[in-house]
């Protein structure tokens, strides 16, 4: 690719589900790292931001990333061990009308010498939009990564990722 971006992730299964799954490394203490990807502020400077009381078990997410409209989603929370493991889901009509799409995301964390690495997954109740999950959350990361490091995270485009990394995405999950 001209632009030198390349599908960092690959493909899991776990409990007979699809996953999407990346790292990114930090050369931050695994707190910094847990905030940047718990705390709203934090979080909004990459991807979205949330409301609410987590203690109810739930928060109301906006990825605010994706511009004023963007529609807020139920986080359910699952598990939450701080600063080690988050699992949220959210659970969304398809638009094509088929079953509802149930976004499950799991972020591990890992501190070894100096380095914290982030294992994130998303679960994918259907396969094929690997092809769309896969670019989108190499975007999303790379912008965390740039928010953590100082460097300007609007310099992350978008168009670097879509859709030159949707051909790798949708060969991993290919029948």
């Amino acid at each position: 690719m001209s632009n030198g971006i390349t599908a960092t992730g690959r493909g899991e299964t776990r409990d007979g589900v699809s996953y999407v799954v990346l790292e990114r490394r930090f050369r931050a203490p695994v707190d910094a790292v847990w905030a940047a990807i718990t705390e709203p502020a934090r979080l909004e400077r990459w991807v979205g931001t949330w409301a609410g009381d987590p203690t109810a078990g739930f928060v109301d997410f906006r990825m605010t990333a994706e511009g004023d409209d963007a529609p807020v989603e139920r986080m359910t929370i699952l598990e939450c061990d701080p600063p080690k493991r988050l699992v949220v889901e959210s659970t969304s009509p398809d638009p094509a009308g088929g079953p509802e799409d149930v976004w499950r995301l799991e972020l591990d964390l890992a501190e070894a010498g100096g380095t914290t690495t982030l294992t994130f997954a998303q679960g994918l109740s259907r396969p094929e939009t690997a092809e769309n999950v896969g670019p989108g959350w190499e975007y999303y990361l790379d912008r965390l990564v740039a928010a953590e490091s100082g460097d300007r995270v609007g310099a992350v485009d978008w168009d670097d990722y879509y859709p030159a990394l949707s051909a790798p995405y949708a060969q991993m999950f290919a029948d």
